[in-house]
């Protein structure tokens, strides 16, 4: 069972990652699916999409949780129904989700060299001249954009632009966060991220900023 990664964010919030290195039938096993998801991963073409599904059916029972537990709203945001919050990524051989207390949001991306041709999309690429190298500018991209991802999976409200109206704070590699805010129809919402990784790939979750006693 390759759960590669648990991390507690505080008492009420936890991250568990996944590894995919089994066959979708191993995975299969000993997972049952509401019939809407059933439908749904029958129907996937690619191997690693089913694979990935259903790793994050297992990533659920690692928390006491079952395919039935999960549901969708019109958004396409995903609910517990406990009422606990849920956010779910996957990227080719990873999936991940954060489940805490309070809203949460979740991204994992593979670092690839595509991020440069598409980044003026989604940030002001000038901010980000200084880097040394084209590798620390990949890895910086990359940490933005999964976190404006996992802050636009949090949000959850039409019409927000990455580019536009979500703003991620400057930060350096080592301290692994960060902070970010969303300014969209008059109203600012902050948040604080915190970020890794592993084998060519980052992981970035969200968190709503707390907001200090006046």
């Amino acid at each position: 069972m390759p759960l590669y990664k648990t991390i507690t964010i505080n008492p009420g919030t936890k991250v568990l990652i996944w590894k995919i290195e089994e066959p979708y039938e191993d995975l299969n096993r000993g997972i049952d699916l509401t019939t809407h998801c059933r439908e749904r991963v029958d129907g996937m073409k690619s191997d690693l999409h089913k694979r990935g599904f259903m790793s994050v059916r297992h990533l659920l029972a690692a928390e006491g949780y079952t395919d039935h537990d999960l549901f969708y709203d019109e958004e396409g945001k995903p609910h517990l129904r406990d009422g606990k919050h849920i956010s779910i990524t996957h990227s080719f051989i990873f999936s991940a989700i954060i489940i805490g207390d309070r809203e949460v949001g979740i991204d994992i991306e593979k670092q690839r060299d595509k991020i440069l041709l598409i980044a003026h999309k989604f940030t002001p690429i000038e901010e980000y001249r200084t880097l040394a190298n084209a590798e620390a500018l990949i890895r910086k991209l990359t940490i933005v954009w999964g976190a404006k991802e996992a802050v636009y999976k949090l949000y959850a409200k039409r019409k927000v632009s990455f580019l536009q109206h979500i703003n991620i704070t400057d930060f350096d590699f080592d301290d692994q966060k960060t902070t970010g805010k969303v300014f969209f129809n008059g109203s600012t919402s902050w948040f604080n991220f915190q970020f890794l990784e592993f084998e060519g790939f980052t992981c970035v979750f969200a968190v709503p900023k707390e907001e200090k006693p006046s």
